[in-house]
């Protein structure tokens, strides 16, 4: 939808490779070609929803990225759609496909770390809000194709920079943009296959100067599920924050000034997973050094998840899937 975008972008492809890909300023019409197998979605979460069903209903198979969908009610129709037209659907939280973090939850359900009492994900990032941008739409922007299913709104020249995601009207905030992929983590490692009962949520806009509809800048959320004896939190800070279990100095994240990951308190010690790649565990009141896996460079993003993706669109099997927009749709939600 920005014509000057979408033509360095093929620019770019032709220098690399020698084709010029075809290019669309309208999806549908993308979806029109018979030639075509899969659909990759990586547009802003407004419009994961329509583009996943839509694919869905071309007979195209999705690869959709993180956040599935903005609504609980949008994810739910992207699960329908992949069943009644049976398409592999995978959702962006490639930590399912990383082999090291594969083995950490294995040995955590093996009990490593004993019973797992409590789970804490953390997004501390220096990203966040930002400042309207109103004014004329400029030349080559298609602004109603790129607000979609959104609520009508003026010009916003943020709403085009990588900010967009802290706008409600578009993204999902920092819960949505990183959290989803720790909590995410926590769903598969303790077998939350259920939404939680009960939720509270506290937060508000203190370090970093924002829209009027922007989401908090730092946010604690914590979740209640049947199960007893069991503690899931969420926090985000935006700006500086303190080190967690390691996370943020011993063991970075790849942009250092960031901290991410995932922490599970047990009765026999802890594990913390603080990228895509890797885990540790410390044992006892001592803090032992337990089992871990420090084999990849921090922050490798994707092992292989497009890859799993292609291999369940030949075997026609979902169950090959290790990120299945069901899972994706209760991460997100």
């Amino acid at each position: 939808v920005q014509a000057g975008v979408l033509d360095d972008r093929a620019n770019d492809c032709e220098k690399a490779d020698g084709r010029r890909p075809a290019t669309y300023e309208d999806y549908r019409r993308m979806l029109d070609d018979d030639s075509l197998d899969a659909v990759l979605i990586a547009t802003p979460d407004h419009w994961h929803a329509l583009q996943t069903i839509w694919a869905c209903q071309a007979g195209k198979h999705v690869y959709v990225e993180k956040v599935a969908a903005q609504r609980m009610v949008e994810s739910r129709l992207m699960v329908g759609a992949a069943r009644k037209y049976d398409c592999i659907v995978q959702h962006g939280t490639q930590a399912r496909s990383s082999r090291a973090v594969q083995e950490g939850i294995r040995k955590l359900q093996e009990g490593v770390i004993g019973d797992v009492y409590m789970a804490r994900a953390i997004a501390f990032k220096y990203r966040a809000g930002g400042k309207h941008e109103f004014g004329p739409v400029p030349p080559g922007v298609n602004w109603d194709l790129w607000q979609g299913p959104a609520e009508e709104m003026p010009f916003d020249g943020l709403a085009l920079s990588p900010r967009w995601r802290f706008v409600k009207q578009y993204g999902n905030g920092q819960i949505g943009a990183q959290g989803v992929h720790q909590l995410d983590m926590i769903r598969w490692a303790l077998n939350l296959g259920e939404h939680p009962t009960m939720i509270q949520a506290m937060g508000g806009h203190f370090s970093r100067p924002t829209t009027d509809e922007s989401h908090p800048t730092e946010l604690h959320v914590s979740y209640k599920f049947e199960r007893p004896k069991l503690m899931v939190t969420f926090e985000t800070r935006t700006g500086y924050a303190n080190p967690e279990a390691g996370m943020g100095t011993t063991y970075p994240w790849i942009n250092r000034r960031d901290l991410v990951g995932a922490v599970f308190l047990g009765s026999e010690g802890y594990m913390i997973i603080p990228d895509f790649s890797n885990y540790y565990t410390f044992l006892g009141r001592k803090h032992e050094p337990g089992p871990s896996s420090d084999t990849s460079p921090p922050g490798i993003m994707n092992d292989g998840h497009l890859e799993n993706w292609m291999h369940a669109i030949r075997s026609g099997r979902r169950s090959d899937l290790t990120a299945e927009i069901e899972e994706g749709h209760l991460s997100s939600s």
